[in-house]
């Protein structure tokens, strides 16, 4: 399962001219991003889908680059393109919907980017349909099995949302995850006689902290960001009253989002900013 397939290298090849294009013009990252208010408001769909090919740094998307060869081969190669592309695309656009529902009333949310739910839905696939997969590092001679890092993977993302530190969509890994466990189940649902210990050991400790992101999203600081200490907030409102900014676009955008569903649906920030804006206007 070294192998890559042709997929993934053209997946790898647009991953890299994307994410070099956004780190190098913003304007193309603002307008690919996972932003709520673009989606959510203006539905701007596309963006569950556009938003994976960019990354917040290099090692953003080698990480994850890296990690969709090591995984790619025995689906893409053994259960064909097709399935692959299947597999890919509905854990990707199923993470990121997982994602919009967290945070629907959360307009302050840092948008998103990265491949995490696609990614993330072709590993959690190739671990319930090849238990015995292994990876090699680097053709190191110490492979460790596939659903250790599979573990590792899901320990990474539940620390990424607590800590919340960059614009790394890490909600999606989990459900996009979920989602390709469930297709490759249902795709081969005789895996569950022959493989059930580590389909359950991968998809019990996945799903109970998507419902405790659902249910108590408290207790893991979802969007820690709107509950940031002073310093953060006065870092916060500065770039909000910075120079270059377009204050008159900003005022029609909260104008229109008042318009369309009512003062209530302005976050504390959005607040602060028309109230600011008004005595300037006065």
């Amino acid at each position: 399962m070294a192998e890559v397939g042709i997929t993934t290298l053209i997946f790898i090849i647009a991953n890299i001219f994307c994410s070099l294009q956004g780190l190098s013009d913003r304007s193309s990252f603002e307008r690919n991003n996972f932003d709520i208010d673009k989606i959510y408001f203006q539905k701007d769909y596309k963006r569950l889908v556009t938003s994976s090919f960019f990354h917040v740094s290099g090692i953003h998307l080698i990480l994850n680059m890296a990690t969709l060869c090591f995984f790619s081969g025995g689906i893409e190669l053994q259960l064909g393109e097709a399935k692959y592309l299947f597999i890919y695309f509905a854990s990707l656009v199923g993470g990121n919907l997982f994602s919009l529902f967290i945070y629907r009333n959360r307009r302050d949310y840092t948008a998103a980017v990265g491949a995490s739910g696609g990614v993330s839905g072709i590993i959690f696939a190739t671990i319930v349909l090849y238990p015995g997969f292994e990876i090699g590092f680097l053709g190191t001679h110490f492979p460790i099995p596939a659903w250790f890092y599979g573990f590792m993977y899901v320990l990474f993302s539940i620390y990424g949302i607590k800590s919340k530190k960059d614009n790394i969509g890490h909600e999606a890994y989990l459900a996009g995850g979920l989602a390709g466990l469930i297709i490759a189940v249902v795709m081969q649902p005789s895996i569950l006689a022959t493989n059930y210990l580590t389909i359950l050991a991968v998809a019990i400790p996945t799903v109970f902290f998507i419902f405790i992101t659902v249910t108590m999203p408290r207790f893991i600081m979802i969007g820690n960001k709107y509950f940031d200490d002073k310093k953060n907030s006065s870092k916060t409102k500065l770039a909000f009253y910075a120079e270059g900014v377009d204050h008159e676009q900003e005022i029609d955008f909260i104008l229109e989002k008042i318009h369309q569903n009512g003062i209530e649906s302005l976050t504390n920030l959005e607040k602060e900013k028309l109230d600011y804006y008004s005595k300037i206007i006065q």
